[in-house]
Formats: C-alpha cells, structure tokens, sequence
C-alpha cells in the first residue's frame, strides 16, 4: 500500500508510465494501482508493466508470466486504461539492460518488492549482483525507487546470531498468522509449509550460495541505495495516516498477551 502510494504521487499527471517489478509474482500489487491511475482526474495515461520472475514463483503461480499479463490487461481493459505487459521470465540477478524495453517519453518506476534480498552480493561470490542491479536501475533515471524489505540481519550475520534473528522475526510472523487465521485454514497450511517454512530452512540449514535468504536491515539497504546514488524520499501525508490507521487495528486486534 505505501509503495503504491509513493508512486502513484511520483508519476501525477504523467502520460506514459513504466513500471518495472522486479519479483511480480501474482501481480495483485498492481490492480488497485491500475485501477487508481484509471480514475484520475484528466484521464489515464498509458501504462506498461516490466514484470520479472524466476521460475520460483512460476512454479508458485502454476504457469508462466503470461498468466499475470492476461490478468492485468484484463483488468485495465475494464476500466478503460492504455496498458501494455513486458515479460521478463528471469532471475533477478541475471536482469540486463536489454531485458527492460526501455522507451523515450516514458517515467520510469522501479518496484523491488522481497526481492533484492534473493540477490547475491559480494558475501556470495565474486560477483556482487546487489549493487549491480542497483547501479543499472539508477542509470534508468527512475523517477521512484520503492523497496520493500523484512527488517533482519541475516546475510553476514555469523550462524547463532542468524539463527537469533530467524527465531525472532518468524516467531512475530506466526503470531500474527495466528491471531488473523483459524490453524485449519488451507491458504495459512498452505502458506506456511511451502512460503514460510522453506524460508526459514533456507536461513538456517543452508550456506553458501544455497541460502538465497538473505535479509539486510534498513540502515544497510539506505547504505547501498546511498553507494548507488539514491537519496531517501519522505512518505507523503496521503500515505503515513493510511499506514498508522493499519497500525492501529493491528493493535486492536491483538491478543493481549
């Protein structure tokens, strides 16, 4: 919500919008935004969609990005909105310049939302793709970069340390699924054997460039978008009463323990 929002006031009144994700996964992100940028004021402008995945999620998803672009065209053919899908069926690391269909015109947008922490950095190999990717986005002239990221320290962190932060990240996590979802539920069952539990599988049990989970916290992410040439940009005011309001009934609908 509070990605959207930032770029839904990065691109007011723009007439040729790209947005490129780098994990798309289902593409639910988009369809509020699509929907939103449909009804603005002075007409919609003409959006195009970089959706990139690697075949993690398209086993997920159970077929390729072409599932996800029908789905978006579908939705901004109902309300009326210009919209053109680029595919990019690749892992984040493997994402090149060429990949991105970039046009003249158009305002560029970059979403990495849980994503950036799947790319391997100089801890892997030899190879550091984290900045990589980063420097080749700030090349774009993006005129919004959003990152969405779990607050952890568990790429350098030495394994008990690791394990600590394992524990008390997903600990919370549990704890929320618990209070929002009965324990019988399929999509919570499901969600937590195949997303959750090979997460934390992924963050213990494996070194190396087999543990591709690998979070950072915010002050190394303001880091590395700082080495790239990024500046931080303030939430604006339409965003953080929305994001509070959220804060609040997660309280209220916290058990009291």
């Amino acid at each position: 919500m509070s990605a959207n929002g930032a770029i839904a006031e990065a691109v007011k009144g723009e007439n040729f919008v790209h947005i490129i994700d780098f994990q798309i996964a289902q593409g639910s992100q988009w369809a509020t935004m699509i929907q939103a940028l449909a009804a603005r004021p002075g007409g919609p402008p003409y959006l195009r969609i970089t959706g990139i995945d690697d075949s993690n999620s398209a086993h997920a998803r159970g077929g390729g990005l072409d599932i996800v672009g029908r789905r978006l065209f579908n939705i901004a053919q109902s309300c009326g909105l210009p919209f053109e899908f680029n595919a990019v069926p690749a892992a984040s690391h493997e994402v090149m310049l060429e990949h991105l269909d970039i046009r003249s015109g158009e305002v560029i947008v970059v979403n990495f939302a849980y994503q950036l922490h799947h790319t391997p950095d100089e801890s892997v190999g030899i190879e550091n793709h984290r900045d990589r990717i980063l420097r080749m986005v700030k090349g774009l002239s993006p005129r919004v970069v959003t990152l969405v990221e779990q607050e952890a320290n568990t790429n350098t962190a030495p394994f008990f340390n690791r394990y600590l932060e394992t524990l008390d990240y997903y600990t919370a996590m549990f704890e929320a699924i618990d209070v929002a979802c009965p324990r019988n539920d399929k999509k919570r069952i499901s969600t937590e054997q195949h997303c959750v539990a090979r997460d934390i599988v992924n963050l213990i049990a494996c070194e190396g460039a087999e543990r591709v989970e690998r979070h950072e916290p915010f002050g190394k992410w303001r880091a590395r978008l700082a080495m790239a040439g990024f500046r931080p940009y303030p939430l604006s005011v339409n965003i953080k009463p929305r994001c509070s309001d959220q804060l609040e009934r997660t309280k209220a609908n916290a058990p009291d323990t």
